[in-house]
């Protein structure tokens, strides 16, 4: 009786070794450097690193205070030490220091520029008593390709701000040619406007609009297989039609994988955890009964099947404002392709995380040593090669070691 209980605590043991050992995340780290470029460009705030996917190979980098300038794609160049200003809406813009979350936060391109000459942008302009966040489309001009119109805006929609925090900001666009743009909870602390779980509201939400056609009474289309476009309950009912997702605090930033077509956000936490969720159609993130995998304040909740959970999370031991990035599709670092680029504003530190998608886990979070940097934004060109920003206006590359 004896020999078979040893026998069955080794055989426990071997297979909860095993368990362990498939669970395990690789930390080691990567083969990446991350290099100071445009060393010489001066650019306040750089909040968007973009391109036009029009192939001309030229870079789109927004100002936070509410200027977009067009620069070659030649990091190296020592020599160039400002771009070409293509838009300028700064006049109607709002941004102050000691309230950094407002100003021009997004910028994306039509995916047909080329063809029709359209982007769109996510801003804060002044209003009372608090500021309202904007997302209009501008276009290009006939004349100058490097040269946007700045009298040519429609605004698509005007979202009220209860706080000056919180605003989310990406607008992208998705492999679907739909526009998704990422507002956070309304802001102040501990979700006090109640946003989080108010499907009434599109703060703390991804909303999703078709830019390409227009409903009665607005400036875009809901497009038909939204989630909450239909539904018997009063909470549908009641609820915005253009929300795709929500639950979230605020997602600073958002992107679609170039490859897989996945949707990955950096969701800024509160009190303890940062974390990393892929975002699906009619999701609920759980903010605010949740934080990460956690419970969240005094009306918190354990793990619900309705409420879905980061894939990654970290604590506050390790870093406070997480900066969402963009999975690598780049040629010139093989040793991270595939990897989910994020970082974190407040420690400057950086990793590339490695997602299992089929069978939903994290295999690996590789460090990305580097010196601190406050990272502000992730971007790409269109060859999928990866910057980043600081609030120091730096630009920085990844490159391989």
């Amino acid at each position: 009786m004896k020999t078979i209980s040893i026998l069955l605590f080794i055989v426990v043991l071997v297979i909860s070794q095993q368990v362990f050992a498939a669970e395990k995340v690789d930390t080691s780290p990567a083969p990446v450097k991350i290099v100071k470029v445009f060393p010489y460009l001066k650019i306040d705030r750089p909040i968007v690193v973009t391109h036009a996917g029009d192939g001309s190979n030229r870079l789109f980098i927004a100002s936070q205070k509410g200027k977009v300038y067009v620069v070659p794609n030649t990091p190296e160049d020592e020599d160039l030490e400002e771009g070409k200003l293509f838009l300028d809406i700064s006049d109607r813009v709002t941004y102050n220091d000691k309230q950094n979350e407002e100003g021009l936060l997004g910028l994306a391109f039509h995916p047909k520029f080329k063809e029709n000459g359209e982007f769109f942008i996510y801003y804060s302009t002044p209003d009372k008593p608090v500021n309202t966040s904007v997302i209009s489309r501008f276009r290009v001009s006939g004349n100058d390709p490097d040269k946007a119109l700045a009298d040519s805006e429609e605004v698509l929609m005007r979202v009220k701000q209860p706080a000056w925090n919180h605003g989310g900001g990406t607008v992208v666009f998705g492999p679907d040619g739909k526009l998704y743009i990422a507002f956070g909870d309304g802001g102040a602390g501990n979700d006090v406007f109640h946003n989080g779980q108010n499907l009434s509201s599109v703060l703390g939400t991804i909303c999703r609009i078709d830019v390409d056609h227009k409903d009665s009474g607005l400036n875009y289309a809901i497009p038909k297989d939204n989630p909450f476009l239909h539904g018997k309950s009063a909470e549908i009912k009641t609820a915005r039609k253009e929300i795709w997702a929500y639950g979230l605090r605020n997602p600073w930033r958002i992107a679609f994988d170039t490859k897989t077509g996945i949707l990955w956000a950096g969701d800024v936490g509160q009190n303890i955890w940062e974390e990393i969720d892929i975002i699906v159609k009619g999701g609920n993130y759980g903010w605010s009964v949740r934080e990460g995998k956690h419970p969240f304040g005094p009306n918190g909740v354990e793990p619900r099947p309705h409420l879905i959970e980061p894939i990654w999370e970290y604590d506050h031991s390790v870093g406070k404002s997480i900066t969402g990035g963009s999975v690598y599709r780049g040629k010139k670092i093989p040793a991270i392709q595939g990897a989910y680029i994020y970082g974190d504003y407040v420690s400057g530190k950086f990793w590339a995380l490695k997602y299992d998608a089929q069978n939903k886990k994290v295999t690996a979070n590789h460090v990305i040593e580097s010196p601190s940097i406050p990272v502000m934004t992730f971007g790409t060109d269109q060859n999928g090669e990866m910057f980043l920003t600081s609030s120091f206006s730096e630009i920085f590359m990844l490159k391989s070691k």
